[in-house]
């Protein structure tokens, strides 16, 4: 994936999940654009989580790029998209 324009961090969830919505909480308060997959809706979102996590569907999980995250915390999920897409990290 790498080389291509990132629009949005790639972040996967599921209902009922605490740390997803927390996350999601300041993510959002931070302004990073979020493209959300509901693990629970599409076995192919799943799949990746899957991917990521050792076989397990660990939520949330975070993609950026070519860097795959499971359970991060917000500053995590910032220095990364620093790094790989700073166009997407809103100054102040």
């Amino acid at each position: 994936m790498s080389g291509t324009t990132i629009n949005a961090v790639q972040f996967y969830w599921r209902p009922g999940c605490g740390f997803c919505a927390r996350l999601d909480r300041a993510l959002e308060h931070a302004g990073i654009p979020m493209a959300k997959h509901n693990i629970w809706e599409d076995p192919a979102d799943a799949a990746v989580v899957r991917s990521l996590a050792n076989g397990n569907e660990t939520v949330p999980t975070i993609v950026i790029d070519d860097i795959g995250m499971v359970n991060p915390s917000a500053d995590e999920v910032i220095a990364v998209l620093s790094s790989k897409a700073p166009h997407l990290v809103p100054e102040g």
